[in-house]
């Protein structure tokens, strides 16, 4: 969460010459309601069902770069839609960054608490090692502009071995 996954892949996408998909944005559009009424309405188990048969669409097309929610990663098939469908990229980010990214942010459900730092870092502890399973590249995005983090995605896909 916060770590630029939209910014970073809408960039990409562009770079790539290639369509861009935020997971999050197509539910959205599908459902006619942002994500927090879903959870509100659904509760987390509904958004997260919404989410993994977006997913599993979104992974079989062809030419396209796809940013997911921070959780998609929580559920096995959803790790195996997205290690089947293309290159995973994990975007990084600290806690500290996160806090300072979505700080003004209303639209994040889970950040609904009394300490969103905390959340944060069971968030990340509890997501970090599924991500790293299925990513082919882990990039930093830190202290960096969005900008020089995509040349840093480009320069390291063009040296992954082809699958």
């Amino acid at each position: 969460m916060g770590a630029g996954k939209s910014t970073i892949g809408r960039l990409l996408a562009k770079e790539l010459r290639l369509l861009f998909k935020d997971s999050d944005k197509e539910i959205e559009l599908r459902c006619g309601a942002n994500i927090p009424w879903i959870f509100d309405k659904e509760g987390e188990p509904g958004f997260r069902d919404r989410e993994q048969a977006m997913l599993a669409e979104l992974c079989e097309l062809d030419g396209v770069v796809v940013a997911t929610g921070g959780g998609a990663v929580m559920r096995e098939a959803n790790r195996l839609a997205l290690h089947q469908g293309g290159r995973v990229i994990y975007l990084h980010a600290s806690v500290e960054q996160q806090v300072g990214r979505t700080a003004r942010d209303r639209n994040r459900p889970l950040l609904r608490t009394a300490n969103p730092e905390a959340t944060l870092r069971t968030l990340l502890e509890t997501r970090d090692p599924l991500y790293r399973e299925i990513a082919d590249l882990v990039v930093e995005t830190d202290e960096r502009p969005p900008r020089m983090v995509v040349i840093d995605i480009l320069e390291r896909l063009q040296q992954l071995p082809p699958r």
